[in-house]
């Protein structure tokens, strides 16, 4: 294995595999030529054959050779197989063989025959594993002679003689053999045999339809080999035709520089000369012969997606002949690139990548600004379309690869350019996040990010290779075109700076990441009078002044990157320097500073500098005093952290304070309120606790309403930040109540818990609902409405016609809104009926309008639209516009509060999901504070509130998300309230309240929720399972098995008792038995006191289900070892005997097995039974098991039992106990015996239907259905000492019901019939089998 993968042919047989496999199914798919259809018949004819094996060959085996060695035949047949490994091990097996083999000169001749024969096999996969063979074969033993080889290839395969059925096989068998010979390595040492198999593969090319292009990719290969004596002596003038032709396909012009740059000597310029007419290829006579070719080899790898070989070597060429603008620009622009098809287009964005690395700078900046790059750039816009194919990932991953391998940074930085300048109406078409940054050079890095943040100021659009797709060329106005197109440009320049950052492949330093944020954060805020040292962004202006637009983009942009910063790792060798088990800190620059603080105190320098700095929205002195003092207290903070006092609150407090300051340039009248709350927040805080107590028992010794804690007026504060659409806003609030967990009170987690509060109007949450959307589409319906008042009197003369001459009709009467109406059709029931009401007054007031005008026709005048003058039907017409204006309007009213309605309904719901992060931190922060168990029904509330409603994927996002913390983080927590000897009677209230709760619901999912919240209370008072004894936990004895805590065992299990026989005695109960069962399992104290009232409706359970439950609960139960530690022998005794018992009672009636839950309760009854007789025998138990086994034996004849495999080991299982073993099954003797005593009952007559089936049988009459058969049969059957006597009495008595049940039947259908029944039955079967026949002919040719 190791010898052929080393070799170069090991290399190169897989390509030709691939190549011969591609070749066989493309021609084998367009099903050309007559050999391939007899190739396929050969195949089909083998099928059997070829899976065992090769068709061998006839071979003529005179001294018996092969029949000494069938080691040596399995050779050539694995070698044929589909599998590669195989092949290859097989013929390293082959040559490991004749090396060792003492008949080694007959054995090789056989092996050469059999090779040189296989080369043409008919199965794809076959011919490149002989080839392979063959050339390991020359290889290794050098004494065989090529030309010997050459002459048995020509003559197995010989393309004249052959059939011309099998051409194809021939051809394939030639191919592969000088491919053989060339994988050899012996080739180029005979001339004369290479000079052959030049002309065989030149013969070969006529039956391109089936071998493409590989003669000439092999010649090319040969030629690489060969040497330059041999090629100027031998080759030379084999090739000379081949040369001369050059520029007829793609094969023999890469034969052609494959040759000049193999050998630069032989073929100089005067050489060839005279083979092509000029000393060099690139010239412009040759040029539209080259892009000819061109062409040719882009088709021709059409589905491989690559760029070929021939291409890349004119390129090179042309870069040695000091040609390349010649032939870019002909070949490439003019020649390829006017083609204007795909796979041209392809080649030519494969070639200007491919040319990157070749190509000297100026070579460089020519290529990136010519046509190539604006046609790929109107390729990516048309690909965004869907089905469209995308090169864009294609053309990353190459310029990635370039940047990679290029250490030159001015041509880093010009790629980069010119990929940045290829604009699209001013926006550039490669992406803002751009992966291949992170591959170019700190100092590249740089002068990029200067060139981005120059281009930012001073956008130079005449630098940009712009173009406009048509649609964009009709439509584009030349005034609006230049403000619109630096807008567009300066919309990527920002998001680009940013995704720099963002990218964290990209290497880059702590100044460059403050230098972009301080320009993003400059340029989204401030503007410039005059430049200054100090600020650094002030010495370049803005050739184009910002927009309102633009400045949103960047300061959205900014808060984006802000967000990052927020999570940012420390940058350089501190971080590496730091140990595994450190936890690394976000957010932080080396130094230790916050980077939202450096950004804070650029900020604070900016708005000093007023002589040379604006700000875009002037502050008010009330603002201006609020960032004041926002920096006082966070430089207080700061004090407080490094003296290690209130480290948690001074942090969470001091990143608050940060956020709310740079939001004051955002959101100013909202922040300074925000920042005024947490100065007195942080106010309160810094109180001494015992003043604390002081002020509080003073104020109420005084009887003043006592001040809200710092703790609930800071969730006040994270809960009115929540409600703004900011994921850095949110992480922020998450990171600060982390911090203030330890310090939450009753008061601030009823302030969380009430917006989660589904009984509370949405009105009083925190949310206040703004869209700018809403505000602007309502100016613009405002100016709509207007416009259609002044141009609706054309249309309302129209309704007014019709109205007055009584052609209107309650589908039209509201034309002017038929837009709005298509609308409202997927509103609801009510809405609809309201609209109804709202038409009907319309209709009324429409009427008195035209009954005021006298333009309505009656009955008793006959007047027309004619009676009135025009002056009358003008104001007609202008009071009827203003009615159709105003039901317009309400129309449109309507519509915008319902949107509002619903967009608010939405932005609720996502600020309760924020909200619920908050608990979530909460409870896993605190998860032993007495606050949580206030926590547990609120929950349960949301649930059920959420559950019960038809929910979008938001509500189940939503409900999503409660559930899991109520389930994780609550009722799986591992830590819980251990301090609750206050808190005794109320939570046993409250294991009241929700299994009271659980009981009464309808939905079986909320009610699980219900009864794990009462566990989770019982485990609460339960208190811990395990003792700590000096500190270290050991596991509960069995004394502490019985442990209750602070539990009232009795009124908890009245509790659970009630509910279980809620469950045992209603048909519809939501609480199901593996809720008990998990009761059982958890707390064994109650197990133990339930297992009476479990094992009383083993038996009076109210359906099959609830008693299988019973059992199934009462097992689980019973398994438990805590459960067996505190039952008493004599406990054990009585249980045992109560339960076999209700077992045998339950077990007893039991008369068919057919249904699924008959099957389920006797198998969890059987499983109960087993476990009990193994425990009574084990223990010694005096309990009587004699009434469980008769009622168990007769089981395994009750009809449907032992259906499944389970129940049938359970129930022997059982039995096992009692000494009684399954029967072994015998079906092969009763058969036969069954055969021997009635042979002619049993056997059937071949070619004829069964007595049973016979159409005959099922027409007859019942008078007629033959009684004495029928006696015969059942007394035969019954006849003592008869074998199959029970079988057979079983199948009498079916054929007595269905004989009843036909006369049933019959006697109600022939009640009229009266004496003419018994007459007509002699007629009626074949009456009746006729017409169903010919029924069952229409049916099918109906069908």
């Amino acid at each position: 294995m190791t010898m052929l993968e080393g070799t170069p042919s090991s290399q190169i047989i897989c390509t030709r595999l691939m190549a011969d496999g591609r070749c066989s199914a493309e021609v084998q798919r367009r099903g050309e030529g007559v050999a391939e259809n007899h190739m396929a018949a050969v195949e089909r004819a083998g099928m059997v054959e070829l899976d065992s094996g090769p068709i061998r060959p006839k071979v003529t085996d005179a001294k018996g050779i092969l029949k000494q060695n069938r080691e040596f035949l399995d050779f050539f047949w694995d070698i044929a197989k589909p599998e590669q490994e195989l092949r290859l091990k097989a013929i390293e097996n082959l040559i490991q063989y004749l090396k060792k083999s003492e008949k080694q000169s007959d054995e090789l001749k056989y092996s050469l025959k059999r090779l040189v024969d296989g080369l043409s096999h008919t199965r794809e996969a076959a011919r490149p594993g002989f080839s392979l063979a063959l050339a390991q074969v020359l290889s290794v033993f050098e004494d065989i002679p090529l030309q010997m080889t050459l002459d048995q290839i020509k003559e197995k395969h010989d393309l004249q003689k052959v059939n011309k059925k099998l051409a194809r096989n021939a051809a394939f068998g030639c191919f592969f053999g000088v491919l053989a010979l060339s994988q050899s390595t012996r080739l180029p040492k005979e001339p004369k045999v290479l000079l052959q198999c030049i002309q065989l593969l030149q013969s070969l090319a006529q039956y391109r339809e089936h071998l493409k292009d590989l003669p000439r990719k092999t010649m090319v290969d040969i030629l690489s080999e060969t040497t330059e004596e041999v090629f100027q002596e031998v080759l030379l003038g084999a090739l000379q035709s081949d040369l001369s032709s050059a520029f007829s396909t793609p094969e023999q012009l890469q034969l052609l520089l494959v040759a000049m740059q193999k050998f630069p000597d032989v073929l100089k310029p005067k050489k060839l000369k005279k083979l092509l007419g000029t000393e060099t290829v690139v010239t412009k006579d040759n040029i539209p012969k080259l892009a000819e070719v061109l062409k040719m080899a882009a088709r021709s790898v059409k589905k491989e997606q690559l760029l070929p070989a021939i291409a890349l070597d004119l390129l090179q060429v042309s870069l040695r002949e000091n040609s390349f603008e010649l032939f870019w620009s002909e070949a490439v622009i003019n020649g390829l690139l006017k083609d204007q098809s795909g796979p041209s287009s392809y080649m030519c964005y494969r070639l200007l990548v491919s040319a990157l690395p070749l190509l000297s700078l100026p070579q460089l900046n020519h290529v990136l600004s010519g046509e190539v790059m604006k046609h790929y750039g109107q390729h990516v816009i048309s690909a965004q379309l869907p089905d469209r194919y995308k090169f864009a990932p294609e053309m990353e991953t190459h310029v990635g690869e370039f940047l990679k391998s290029c250490d030159d940074a001015k041509k880093q930085l010009a790629v980069m350019v010119a990929f940045s300048t290829l604009t699209n109406q001013g926006y550039p078409v490669v992406p803002s996040f751009w992966k291949v940054v992170q591959h170019l050079q700190p100092a590249v890095l740089q002068q990029y990010v200067a060139w981005l943040k120059n281009m930012f100021c001073r956008p130079q659009l005449d630098s940009c290779l712009d173009f406009s797709t048509r649609r964009q060329q009709k439509n584009q106005e030349e005034g609006v075109q230049n403000k619109q197109c630096v807008f567009r440009m300066r919309k990527w320049l920002i998001p680009r700076l940013v995704s720099i950052v963002e990218n964290a492949q990209v290497k880059k330093s702590e100044d460059l990441v403050m230098d972009i944020a301080r320009f993003v954060f400059f340029h989204a805020f401030f503007d410039v009078k005059k430049s200054t040292p100090d600020i650094p962004e002030t010495e370049t202006t803005l050739s184009v002044p910002l927009d309102a637009n633009t400045r949103e983009v960047v300061a959205s942009s900014f808060f984006g990157l802000l967000q990052h910063l927020n999570h940012l790792h420390v940058l350089g060798d501190s971080v590496e320097g730091s140990t595994h088990h450190e936890r690394r800190v976000q957010g932080v620059m080396a130094d230790g500073s916050l980077w939202i603080y450096s950004l804070v105190q650029f900020a604070d320098l900016v708005l000093k500098q007023t002589k040379y700095v604006s700000c875009a929205r002037p502050l008010t002195p009330q603002q201006k005093a609020a960032w004041e003092s926002m920096l006082a207290s966070v430089e207080g903070l700061q004090k407080k952290a490094a003296k290690k006092m209130q480290m948690g609150e001074a942090s969470a407090f001091q990143q608050l304070f940060l956020l709310m300051g740079m939001y004051l340039f955002k959101a100013p009248e909202e922040s300074v309120d925000l920042l005024q709350e947490l100065q007195n927040c942080i106010v309160k805080a810094q109180e001494k606790r015992g003043k604390k107590k002081k002020t509080t028992k003073k104020a109420a010794e005084k009887g003043e309403e006592e001040e809200p804690h710092w703790v609930e007026v800071m969730v006040e504060i994270l809960l009115s930040l929540l409600s703004q659409p900011s994921r850095l806003i949110r992480q922020v609030c998450n990171a600060v109540f982390a911090r203030i967990a330890p310090h939450v009170t009753q008061g601030a987690l009823h302030a969380i818990l009430d917006v989660l509060d589904p009984n509370k109007d949405e009105e009083e949450s925190a949310v206040v609902v703004t869209d700018e959307k809403d505000t602007n589409r309502c100016k613009k319906q405002k100016k709509e409405d207007e416009e259609d008042d002044d141009d609706g009197d054309g249309e309302v003369s129209y309704i007014t016609r019709a109205v007055i001459t009584g052609e209107s009709s309650p589908q039209n009467e509201d034309c002017d809104s038929s837009e709005e109406d298509s609308d409202d059709e997927s509103m609801d029931d009510d809405h609809d009926e309201e609209e109804q009401d709202v038409d009907q007054n319309f209709r009324l007031e429409l009427m008195k309008v035209l009954q005021g005008q006298n333009a309505l026709a009656t009955e008793e005048d006959g007047s027309d639209e004619e009676e009135l003058d025009d002056e009358a039907m003008m104001k007609l017409d202008s009071s009827i516009a203003s009615l159709f204006s105003e039901q317009k309007k309400r129309i449109q009213a309507k519509k915008d509060e319902k949107e509002k309605q619903r967009k608010e309904k939405m932005l609720v719901r996502d600020f309760k999901i924020k909200v619920l992060d908050l608990l979530e931190i909460f409870l896993t922060k605190q998860s032993e504070s007495p606050l949580v168990l206030g926590v547990v029904e609120p929950l349960l509330g949301v649930i059920e509130s959420t559950m019960s409603l038809d929910t979008n994927q938001q509500e189940q996002d939503f409900l999503r998300k409660t559930a899991d913390i109520f389930r994780n983080q609550l009722c799986k927590a591992k830590h819980y309230c251990r301090n609750i000897s206050d808190m005794k009677e109320e939570l046993h209230n409250m294991i009241e309240r929700v299994l009271t709760r659980a009981q009464k619901l309808s939905d079986s999912t909320v009610s699980l929720y219900y009864f794990s919240a009462s566990l989770y209370l019982l485990k609460v008072l339960r208190g811990p399972a395990s003792l700590s004894v000096d500190g270290k936990e050991v596991e509960a004895s069995t004394d502490t098995a019985g442990a209750v805590g602070s539990m009232d065992v009795e009124r908890v299990t009245n509790l659970y008792r009630e509910a279980l026989c809620s469950y045992m005695t209603h048909r519809k109960s939501t609480l199901t038995g593996g809720m008990f069962a998990d009761l059982f399992t958890r707390f064994p104290v109650l197990c133990v006191r339930l297992l009476d009232t479990a094992v009383e409706n083993i038996s009076g359970g109210v359906r099959q289900h609830q008693q299988g439950e019973a059992c199934a609960m009462v097992l689980r139960g019973l398994q438990t070892r805590e459960v067996q530690d505190l039952l008493t022998d004599a406990r054990w005794r009585d249980l045992c005997e109560k339960m076999l018992g209700r077992v045998v009672e339950t077990l007893r009636p039991v008369a068919e097995c057919k249904l699924k839950v008959d099957q389920e309760k006797v198998l969890k009854a059987l499983e109960l039974c087993q476990f009990l007789v193994k425990k009574v025998q084990q223990k010694g138990l005096a309990v009587n098991l004699e009434p469980l086994k008769d009622t168990l034996q007769p089981l395994i004849e009750t009809e449907g039992f032992c259906k499944t495999r389970k129940m049938e080991d359970t129930y022997w299982n059982v039995l096992k106990h009692f000494g009684i073993l399954k029967p072994k099954v015998e079906k092969n003797k009763n058969k036969k015996e069954d055969d021997s005593q009635g042979p002619q009952a049993t056997r059937k007559k071949k070619g004829f239907l069964p007595e049973t089936k016979k159409r005959k049988n099922r027409k007859k009459p019942v008078a007629q259905q033959g009684k004495e058969p029928a006696g015969e049969g059942a007394a035969s059957a019954a006849a003592p000492g008869a074998p199959g006597g029970a079988a057979a009495e079983e199948g009498q008595q079916a054929k007595k019901k269905k004989k009843n049940k036909n006369k049933r039947k019959q006697q109600g259908g022939a009640e009229g019939a009266g004496p003419t029944l018994a007459k007509k039955a002699k007629v009626q079967p074949a009456e009746q089998q006729q017409q169903k026949k010919k029924k069952k002919k229409k049916k099918g040719e109906d069908k």
